[in-house]
Protein backbone atom coordinates (compact mmCIF):
# COMPACT_ATOMS: atom_id res chain seq x y z
CA UNK A 1 0.00 0.00 0.00
CA UNK A 2 1.24 3.47 -0.84
CA UNK A 3 1.66 6.12 1.79
CA UNK A 4 -0.86 8.94 1.64
CA UNK A 5 0.39 11.57 -0.72
CA UNK A 6 2.78 9.28 -2.59
CA UNK A 7 2.71 9.87 -6.32
CA UNK A 8 0.88 7.28 -8.35
CA UNK A 9 2.75 4.95 -10.68
CA UNK A 10 3.06 6.27 -14.24
CA UNK A 11 0.03 5.32 -16.28
CA UNK A 12 2.05 5.09 -19.50
CA UNK A 13 4.75 6.81 -21.52
CA UNK A 14 4.53 10.58 -21.84
CA UNK A 15 3.81 12.16 -25.23
CA UNK A 16 7.14 12.80 -27.02
CA UNK A 17 7.04 16.58 -26.53
CA UNK A 18 6.30 16.18 -22.81
CA UNK A 19 9.06 13.57 -22.38
CA UNK A 20 11.57 15.86 -24.11
CA UNK A 21 10.54 18.79 -21.91
CA UNK A 22 10.95 16.68 -18.77
CA UNK A 23 14.41 15.51 -19.86
CA UNK A 24 15.47 19.10 -20.57
CA UNK A 25 14.19 20.19 -17.15
CA UNK A 26 16.19 17.42 -15.44
CA UNK A 27 19.35 18.52 -17.25
CA UNK A 28 18.70 22.11 -16.21
CA UNK A 29 18.29 21.15 -12.54
CA UNK A 30 21.42 19.02 -12.59
CA UNK A 31 23.82 21.15 -14.61
CA UNK A 32 22.65 24.75 -14.27
CA UNK A 33 21.15 24.79 -10.80
CA UNK A 34 23.54 22.14 -9.45
CA UNK A 35 20.85 20.61 -7.23
CA UNK A 36 21.56 17.42 -5.32
CA UNK A 37 20.66 14.09 -6.99
CA UNK A 38 17.95 13.60 -4.34
CA UNK A 39 16.32 16.97 -5.15
CA UNK A 40 16.57 16.35 -8.89
CA UNK A 41 14.83 12.99 -8.49
CA UNK A 42 12.09 14.52 -6.34
CA UNK A 43 11.41 17.42 -8.73
CA UNK A 44 11.57 15.16 -11.80
CA UNK A 45 9.08 12.77 -10.21
CA UNK A 46 6.73 15.64 -9.38
CA UNK A 47 6.87 17.06 -12.90
CA UNK A 48 6.47 13.64 -14.49
CA UNK A 49 3.26 13.25 -12.47
CA UNK A 50 2.10 16.75 -13.50
CA UNK A 51 2.72 16.09 -17.19
CA UNK A 52 0.94 12.72 -17.00
CA UNK A 53 -2.06 14.48 -15.46
CA UNK A 54 -1.98 17.15 -18.18
CA UNK A 55 -1.76 14.55 -20.96
CA UNK A 56 -4.83 12.79 -19.54
CA UNK A 57 -6.58 16.15 -19.89
CA UNK A 58 -5.64 16.26 -23.59
CA UNK A 59 -2.49 18.40 -23.27
CA UNK A 60 0.28 16.71 -25.27
CA UNK A 61 2.94 19.43 -25.31
CA UNK A 62 4.25 21.91 -22.70
CA UNK A 63 2.80 24.78 -24.77
CA UNK A 64 -0.69 23.72 -23.70
CA UNK A 65 0.03 23.69 -19.97
CA UNK A 66 -2.06 26.22 -18.03
CA UNK A 67 -3.04 27.12 -14.50
CA UNK A 68 -6.11 24.87 -14.76
CA UNK A 69 -3.93 21.78 -15.17
CA UNK A 70 -1.62 22.89 -12.39
CA UNK A 71 -4.42 23.46 -9.90
CA UNK A 72 -6.20 20.28 -10.91
CA UNK A 73 -3.05 18.23 -10.36
CA UNK A 74 -2.41 19.77 -6.93
CA UNK A 75 -6.05 19.24 -5.96
CA UNK A 76 -5.69 15.53 -6.67
CA UNK A 77 -2.57 15.41 -4.51
CA UNK A 78 -4.44 17.16 -1.69
CA UNK A 79 -7.41 14.81 -1.93
CA UNK A 80 -5.08 11.79 -1.80
CA UNK A 81 -3.85 12.94 1.61
CA UNK A 82 -0.47 14.47 0.76
CA UNK A 83 1.13 16.32 3.68
CA UNK A 84 1.39 20.11 3.60
CA UNK A 85 5.17 19.92 3.19
CA UNK A 86 4.76 17.54 0.25
CA UNK A 87 2.18 19.81 -1.40
CA UNK A 88 4.45 22.80 -0.87
CA UNK A 89 7.34 21.00 -2.56
CA UNK A 90 5.19 19.89 -5.49
CA UNK A 91 3.89 23.41 -5.93
CA UNK A 92 7.48 24.68 -5.92
CA UNK A 93 8.43 22.06 -8.50
CA UNK A 94 5.52 23.10 -10.74
CA UNK A 95 6.47 26.79 -10.50
CA UNK A 96 10.09 25.97 -11.26
CA UNK A 97 9.08 23.95 -14.34
CA UNK A 98 6.70 26.54 -15.77
CA UNK A 99 9.27 29.30 -15.23
CA UNK A 100 11.80 27.13 -17.07
CA UNK A 101 9.31 26.47 -19.90
CA UNK A 102 8.51 30.19 -20.14
CA UNK A 103 12.21 31.09 -20.45
CA UNK A 104 12.57 28.44 -23.15
CA UNK A 105 9.74 30.07 -25.09
CA UNK A 106 7.43 27.09 -24.77
CA UNK A 107 4.85 29.13 -22.85
CA UNK A 108 3.56 32.59 -23.77
CA UNK A 109 2.98 33.35 -20.08
CA UNK A 110 4.05 31.63 -16.86
CA UNK A 111 0.99 29.95 -15.28
CA UNK A 112 3.01 28.90 -12.23
CA UNK A 113 3.23 32.51 -11.08
CA UNK A 114 -0.52 32.37 -10.45
CA UNK A 115 -0.23 29.49 -7.99
CA UNK A 116 -0.38 30.41 -4.34
CA UNK A 117 2.50 29.44 -2.05
CA UNK A 118 1.40 26.99 0.61
CA UNK A 119 2.76 27.90 4.02
CA UNK A 120 4.08 24.92 5.94
CA UNK A 121 4.11 24.58 9.70
CA UNK A 122 7.70 24.68 10.86
CA UNK A 123 8.33 22.22 13.66
CA UNK A 124 11.18 22.71 16.08
CA UNK A 125 14.01 20.25 15.37
CA UNK A 126 14.85 17.62 17.97
CA UNK A 127 18.29 18.31 19.42
CA UNK A 128 20.53 16.52 21.89
CA UNK A 129 21.61 18.29 25.05
CA UNK A 130 25.21 19.43 25.33
CA UNK A 131 25.93 16.90 28.07
CA UNK A 132 24.42 14.12 25.93
CA UNK A 133 26.67 14.97 22.99
CA UNK A 134 29.68 15.23 25.29
CA UNK A 135 28.97 11.76 26.72
CA UNK A 136 28.47 10.24 23.26
CA UNK A 137 31.71 11.71 21.94
CA UNK A 138 33.63 10.69 25.09
CA UNK A 139 32.52 7.08 24.61
CA UNK A 140 33.49 7.18 20.94
CA UNK A 141 36.86 8.69 21.81
CA UNK A 142 37.58 5.86 24.23
CA UNK A 143 36.53 3.28 21.64
CA UNK A 144 38.69 4.98 19.05
CA UNK A 145 41.74 5.00 21.29
CA UNK A 146 41.23 1.32 22.13
CA UNK A 147 40.99 0.60 18.41
CA UNK A 148 44.16 2.59 17.74
CA UNK A 149 46.01 0.60 20.41
CA UNK A 150 44.68 -2.69 19.01
CA UNK A 151 45.87 -1.79 15.49
CA UNK A 152 49.31 -0.85 16.84
CA UNK A 153 49.54 -4.14 18.76
CA UNK A 154 48.48 -6.05 15.65
CA UNK A 155 51.23 -4.35 13.66
CA UNK A 156 53.84 -5.36 16.24
CA UNK A 157 52.62 -8.96 16.22
CA UNK A 158 52.64 -9.05 12.42
CA UNK A 159 56.23 -7.82 12.38
CA UNK A 160 57.24 -10.42 14.94
CA UNK A 161 55.39 -13.17 13.12
CA UNK A 162 53.42 -14.07 16.25
CA UNK A 163 49.80 -15.26 15.98
CA UNK A 164 47.00 -12.97 17.13
CA UNK A 165 45.86 -13.95 20.64
CA UNK A 166 42.67 -13.44 22.55
CA UNK A 167 42.44 -12.10 26.10
CA UNK A 168 43.10 -15.56 27.55
CA UNK A 169 46.32 -15.88 25.56
CA UNK A 170 44.99 -18.43 23.06
CA UNK A 171 45.15 -17.79 19.30
CA UNK A 172 42.00 -15.91 18.27
CA UNK A 173 39.75 -17.84 15.88
CA UNK A 174 36.39 -17.34 14.24
CA UNK A 175 33.61 -19.92 14.33
CA UNK A 176 35.18 -21.80 11.42
CA UNK A 177 38.51 -22.00 13.22
CA UNK A 178 40.32 -19.42 11.06
CA UNK A 179 42.34 -16.56 12.57
CA UNK A 180 40.38 -13.34 12.98
CA UNK A 181 43.22 -10.83 12.56
CA UNK A 182 41.75 -9.22 9.45
CA UNK A 183 38.29 -9.04 10.99
CA UNK A 184 39.67 -7.45 14.14
CA UNK A 185 41.60 -4.91 12.07
CA UNK A 186 38.45 -4.02 10.14
CA UNK A 187 36.41 -3.60 13.33
CA UNK A 188 39.11 -1.40 14.84
CA UNK A 189 39.24 0.72 11.67
CA UNK A 190 35.46 1.10 11.69
CA UNK A 191 35.58 2.27 15.32
CA UNK A 192 38.15 4.94 14.41
CA UNK A 193 36.12 5.99 11.38
CA UNK A 194 32.85 6.25 13.28
CA UNK A 195 34.44 8.35 16.03
CA UNK A 196 35.85 10.71 13.39
CA UNK A 197 32.51 10.90 11.57
CA UNK A 198 30.55 11.83 14.70
CA UNK A 199 33.18 14.32 15.84
CA UNK A 200 33.27 16.04 12.46
CA UNK A 201 29.48 16.17 12.15
CA UNK A 202 29.12 17.81 15.54
CA UNK A 203 32.14 20.09 15.19
CA UNK A 204 31.04 21.54 11.85
CA UNK A 205 27.29 20.98 11.49
CA UNK A 206 27.83 19.99 7.86
CA UNK A 207 25.27 17.99 5.90
CA UNK A 208 25.66 14.25 5.35
CA UNK A 209 26.27 14.70 1.61
CA UNK A 210 28.94 17.29 2.37
CA UNK A 211 30.76 14.98 4.78
CA UNK A 212 30.67 12.05 2.35
CA UNK A 213 32.15 14.25 -0.39
CA UNK A 214 35.22 15.23 1.64
CA UNK A 215 38.81 14.36 0.74
CA UNK A 216 41.76 14.77 3.15
CA UNK A 217 42.96 17.82 1.16
CA UNK A 218 39.78 19.65 2.18
CA UNK A 219 41.03 19.80 5.78
CA UNK A 220 43.39 22.63 6.72
CA UNK A 221 45.04 21.66 10.00
CA UNK A 222 46.96 24.90 10.30
CA UNK A 223 43.85 27.06 10.12
CA UNK A 224 41.61 24.39 11.66
CA UNK A 225 39.03 24.59 8.88
CA UNK A 226 37.34 22.29 6.39
CA UNK A 227 36.28 23.25 2.87
CA UNK A 228 32.90 21.80 1.88
CA UNK A 229 30.78 21.91 -1.25
CA UNK A 230 27.14 22.42 -0.33
CA UNK A 231 23.78 22.97 -1.98
CA UNK A 232 23.84 24.64 -5.35
CA UNK A 233 27.49 23.57 -5.71
CA UNK A 234 28.46 26.45 -3.42
CA UNK A 235 31.73 26.14 -1.55
CA UNK A 236 32.27 27.41 1.99
CA UNK A 237 34.91 27.14 4.70
CA UNK A 238 33.85 25.90 8.13
CA UNK A 239 35.87 26.00 11.38
CA UNK A 240 36.75 22.67 13.01
CA UNK A 241 37.60 22.01 16.65
CA UNK A 242 40.79 20.32 17.86
CA UNK A 243 39.05 17.08 19.08
CA UNK A 244 37.47 16.53 15.66
CA UNK A 245 40.77 17.05 13.86
CA UNK A 246 42.49 14.67 16.28
CA UNK A 247 39.84 12.00 15.63
CA UNK A 248 40.22 12.41 11.87
CA UNK A 249 44.02 12.20 12.19
CA UNK A 250 43.73 8.93 14.15
CA UNK A 251 41.43 7.52 11.45
CA UNK A 252 43.81 8.53 8.67
CA UNK A 253 46.92 7.31 10.44
CA UNK A 254 45.69 4.01 11.85
CA UNK A 255 42.31 3.10 10.35
CA UNK A 256 41.90 4.12 6.72
CA UNK A 257 44.54 1.76 5.34
CA UNK A 258 42.65 -1.25 6.77
CA UNK A 259 39.60 -0.44 4.62
CA UNK A 260 41.26 1.09 1.57
CA UNK A 261 41.08 -0.64 -1.81
CA UNK A 262 41.75 0.35 -5.41
CA UNK A 263 38.24 1.87 -5.45
CA UNK A 264 38.89 4.20 -2.51
CA UNK A 265 40.36 7.04 -4.53
CA UNK A 266 40.92 10.19 -2.51
CA UNK A 267 37.88 9.81 -0.25
CA UNK A 268 38.33 10.86 3.37
CA UNK A 269 35.84 8.35 4.78
CA UNK A 270 35.43 4.80 3.46
CA UNK A 271 32.81 2.11 3.71
CA UNK A 272 33.72 -1.41 4.81
CA UNK A 273 34.17 -2.45 1.16
CA UNK A 274 36.64 0.34 0.53
CA UNK A 275 34.52 2.72 -1.54
CA UNK A 276 33.70 6.29 -0.57
CA UNK A 277 31.30 6.34 2.39
CA UNK A 278 27.79 6.94 1.06
CA UNK A 279 25.09 9.03 2.80
CA UNK A 280 22.94 6.02 3.68
CA UNK A 281 25.82 4.32 5.50
CA UNK A 282 26.74 7.59 7.22
CA UNK A 283 23.18 7.96 8.52
CA UNK A 284 23.21 4.40 9.81
CA UNK A 285 26.52 5.03 11.60
CA UNK A 286 25.15 8.07 13.42
CA UNK A 287 21.88 6.37 14.41
CA UNK A 288 23.65 3.26 15.69
CA UNK A 289 26.42 5.05 17.59
CA UNK A 290 24.02 7.44 19.31
CA UNK A 291 21.75 4.55 20.27
CA UNK A 292 24.68 2.51 21.62
CA UNK A 293 25.79 5.50 23.69
CA UNK A 294 22.33 5.74 25.28
CA UNK A 295 21.25 9.06 23.73
CA UNK A 296 17.74 9.99 24.87
CA UNK A 297 16.57 10.75 21.32
CA UNK A 298 17.06 8.82 18.12
CA UNK A 299 18.92 11.26 15.89
CA UNK A 300 20.75 11.05 12.59
CA UNK A 301 23.22 13.41 10.91
CA UNK A 302 20.58 16.11 10.56
CA UNK A 303 19.81 15.86 14.27
CA UNK A 304 23.50 16.31 15.05
CA UNK A 305 23.52 19.31 12.69
CA UNK A 306 20.54 20.77 14.58
CA UNK A 307 22.32 20.12 17.86
CA UNK A 308 25.55 21.80 16.72
CA UNK A 309 23.66 24.91 15.57
CA UNK A 310 21.64 25.15 18.77
CA UNK A 311 24.70 24.69 20.99
CA UNK A 312 26.57 27.38 19.05
CA UNK A 313 23.77 29.85 19.70
CA UNK A 314 23.50 28.80 23.34
CA UNK A 315 27.21 29.44 23.64
CA UNK A 316 26.88 33.00 22.38
CA UNK A 317 27.53 32.70 18.62
CA UNK A 318 25.70 35.30 16.54
CA UNK A 319 23.03 34.24 14.07
CA UNK A 320 24.95 35.43 11.01
CA UNK A 321 28.00 33.32 11.92
CA UNK A 322 25.85 30.22 12.42
CA UNK A 323 24.19 30.89 9.07
CA UNK A 324 27.60 30.96 7.37
CA UNK A 325 28.74 27.79 9.13
CA UNK A 326 25.60 25.86 8.15
CA UNK A 327 25.57 27.17 4.59
CA UNK A 328 22.04 28.59 4.77
CA UNK A 329 21.23 30.99 1.95
CA UNK A 330 18.75 32.88 4.12
CA UNK A 331 18.99 33.90 7.79
CA UNK A 332 15.31 32.95 8.12
CA UNK A 333 16.32 29.28 7.87
CA UNK A 334 18.82 29.68 10.72
CA UNK A 335 16.31 31.62 12.82
CA UNK A 336 14.54 28.42 13.86
CA UNK A 337 17.47 27.48 16.10
CA UNK A 338 16.92 30.56 18.22
CA UNK A 339 13.42 29.24 18.92
CA UNK A 340 14.90 25.94 20.08
CA UNK A 341 17.19 27.76 22.52
CA UNK A 342 14.30 29.90 23.81
CA UNK A 343 12.13 26.82 24.34
CA UNK A 344 14.91 25.20 26.35
CA UNK A 345 15.35 28.35 28.38
CA UNK A 346 11.62 28.46 29.15
CA UNK A 347 11.62 24.78 30.09
CA UNK A 348 14.52 25.30 32.50
CA UNK A 349 12.77 28.35 33.94
CA UNK A 350 9.54 26.44 34.54
CA UNK A 351 11.43 23.62 36.28
CA UNK A 352 13.68 25.79 38.41
CA UNK A 353 11.90 29.01 39.30
CA UNK A 354 9.70 28.83 42.42
CA UNK A 355 7.09 31.17 40.92
CA UNK A 356 7.16 29.89 37.37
Amino acid sequence: MKDAGELAEPSGPLPPAMAAALAAFERYLRSERSLSPHTVRAYAGDISSLLEHASRQGVNAPEGLGVTELRGWLAIQHESGAARATLARRGAAARSFTAFAYRRGWLATDPGSRLGTLKTRRTLPHVLRQDEMAAVLADLDKAGRRAEAAIAAQAVQDQAGAPVQDQAGAPAQDQAGAPTGDQAATEAAVALRDAAVLELFYATGIRVSELCGLDPVHLDHGRRTVRVRGKGDKERTVPVGVPALAAVDRWLAAGRAALATAASGSALFLGVRGGRLDPRAARRIVHERLREAGAARDAGPHGVRHSAATHLLEGGADLRSVQEILGHSSPATTQIYTHVSIERLKSSYRQAHPRA
